[in-house]
């Protein structure tokens, strides 16, 4: 809450990396050393295959056989044709909106973060295209979506609630994605801290 507030959080302090945090705590979001950004990004793929496989849609994470060239692979792929005779692929990034090369951008538009990954992600998987509908899933660490990822998130829902019978399955996805991005960000924020 205090960063979306943009309140003093902390005292400042030296982050076990090496660098100064300040008094709002928003480098544990961006920090190369801090293990929430892999747990962040393992939940929401979690998350989101489990949603798909939820609404009886066989699905694998980092499906074998989808490399780019440089050996990269997305993060999860529907097995069967999910639209257009094809299977879905995604790839789920989390852009820090506080990040010294987004807070240009960010300051200005909403949203910018997560646009400007999506776009960076679609250009990485263009391969992709021909044998898969691909999907950039982006949520900025503010919480802010691209396009894409709310789209999805609201076909996985109508697709779980034509199985399930419950109407909300589309808001509770987006509560559990919201609620991954809110604890990561403590996670993250919590790792500046040295341990005695």
């Amino acid at each position: 809450m205090g960063h979306r507030l943009g309140t003093n959080m902390c005292q400042p302090h030296e982050c076990p990396c090496g660098k100064q945090v300040d008094a709002r705590g928003l480098h544990g979001l961006a920090c190369r050393k801090a293990t929430a950004r892999q747990q962040r990004h393992s939940h929401l793929n979690e998350i989101l295959w489990r949603s798909i496989k939820r609404a009886q849609v066989p699905a694998t994470r980092e499906p074998v056989g989808l490399f780019r060239s440089d050996g990269k692979r997305p993060d999860g792929s529907t097995q069967i044709p999910w639209a257009r005779g094809k299977p879905l692929a995604w790839d789920a990034t989390v852009p820090d909106t506080y990040a010294d090369s987004h807070i240009n951008s960010t300051s200005i538009t909403a949203g910018d973060a997560p646009n400007y990954a999506a776009t960076a992600k679609s250009a990485k998987y263009a391969n992709l295209t021909s044998t898969h509908i691909f999907v950039p899933f982006v949520i900025e660490t503010s919480g802010a979506w691209n396009a894409e990822a709310i789209e999805l998130t609201q076909e996985i829902g109508r697709r779980t609630t034509a199985v399930t019978g419950d109407p909300l399955e589309t808001i509770h996805l987006f509560q559990r994605l919201s609620i991954a991005i809110l604890q990561a960000n403590a996670v993250s924020f919590t790792s500046t801290f040295k341990s005695e």
